[in-house]
């Protein structure tokens, strides 16, 4: 298998693990079951921290038996799910929030989130029986029953989960990320399902669809077609440069859809920054620009300016490499999808990375083979007799 079906067979198996729902989640609420044998009526995916809502709802008596299911930050952490009567954010929630003690037992406790800054103990506005809790297969469980007021049908649900708590008896501060601040909605008690705006799922689309390209552009075609540019001018010159071409243009134009969405994500998310990863995309962006534009610049190979366009190009070549990269780890950790996505493009990188190595090792054995002498150094450097380039 030559490189580009070897390139082909990575992209598209990768690709696969992004669209595949079942890699970027650990599970769906249908599969979930209680060693207690607790039943529901119904049960969703909530959008946000890989958390999950099971539910009975008896109009006659207006009471919610209810699951909440969560996994903590840290095995020691907590998690939280509340109603808001007053709003659709944090500040009013009613909450039941479960961690372990000093004891390490688990437990729930009530708290009213007054203010951002004031988190009081003690009992709700609805009345809230049956609670208990439970951690297992590192997932955490709040189970209750709460007591709501005659005729509702739709309620304003907030979750949460934080890594620290305080003497074995206060949550303290959840982390302040994208996933964080958006885990809210309503939930309609009686057709059973979420009901969220149109707001939170246009930003939900365009963050996946960020990821996505940019994943693709920057943290896949970009390396691949550097590689095509250095390893195939041995075996298949010229075509190596028409198809490192074509994969470098495709890399640009789909980074910078990802790079126009995420200017619309940051539109729709007004005080939320993210300034390292911004800073980057702006400097790859200008970057990736100057090597589009280096493809109209470029000298013939007997040219006396050729040697300087060829540090320059290289040079641009690497910068975006390195940053492309770094910048998808970056993204990585803002949306925390999952380990396995972070697993999947660090597994990706080493199979790339050792094909290059073997590729290396190949193609200096062709160029040693050749022995050129003082006078085809610069045509081997231009690429000429299917010679070796330093980067492209």
């Amino acid at each position: 298998m030559g490189l580009c079906e070897s390139c082909c067979v990575i992209v598209l198996c990768f690709m696969f693990l992004l669209l595949n729902p079942q890699f970027s989640y650990s599970m769906s609420c249908t599969t979930q079951k209680f060693t207690n044998n607790k039943l529901y009526q119904h049960c969703n995916d909530l959008l946000h921290l890989n958390c999950y809502i099971h539910w009975t709802y008896n109009t006659k008596v207006s009471s919610l038996n209810l699951a909440f299911v969560a996994t903590p930050t840290k095995s020691d952490g907590w998690i939280s799910w509340g109603i808001n009567p007053i709003g659709t954010g944090m500040v009013g929630t009613q909450s039941l929030i479960a961690f372990k003690n000093l004891n390490d037992t688990i437990v729930v406790k009530t708290f009213k989130l007054n203010s951002y800054k004031s988190i009081v103990p003690g009992e709700l506005e609805y009345r809230v029986s049956n609670m208990e809790a439970m951690y297992s297969n590192e997932m955490m469980v709040i189970f209750s029953s709460v007591e709501l007021p005659k005729g509702m049908r739709e309620l304003n649900q907030v979750w949460q989960v934080g890594n620290l708590v305080l003497n074995g008896k206060f949550p303290g501060i959840h982390d302040f990320q994208l996933e964080n601040l958006n885990s809210k909605g309503k939930l309609d008690l009686m057709k059973g399902k979420n009901v969220n705006n149109g707001l939170e799922d246009s930003m939900v689309k365009n963050r996946n669809i960020h990821g996505i390209l940019n994943i693709v552009s920057w943290g896949i075609l970009f390396p691949i077609g550097i590689m095509i540019a250095r390893y195939l001018r041995t075996f298949v010159d010229p075509i190596w440069f028409y198809v490192h071409v074509t994969c470098q243009i495709s890399s640009y134009i789909i980074g910078v859809s990802g790079w126009a969405t995420g200017l619309k994500l940051g539109s729709q998310s007004k005080g939320i920054m993210y300034n390292s990863h911004r800073d980057f995309g702006i400097a790859l962006f200008c970057l990736a620009t100057l090597q589009v534009f280096a493809l109209f610049l470029r000298p013939k190979k007997e040219h006396k300016y050729r040697f300087y366009w060829n540090m320059y190009h290289h040079g641009i070549g690497y910068g975006v490499l390195v940053l492309g990269i770094i910048n998808v780890f970056k993204g990585l950790e803002i949306l925390q999808p999952g380990s396995k996505w972070k697993l999947a493009y660090i597994i990706f990188l080493s199979i790339i990375g050792g094909i290059a190595l073997i590729l290396e090792a190949i193609t200096w054995t062709i160029v040693l083979k050749k022995k050129p002498g003082k006078s085809n150094i610069n045509k081997l450097y231009d690429g000429q007799n299917g010679g070796q380039q330093p980067l492209t």
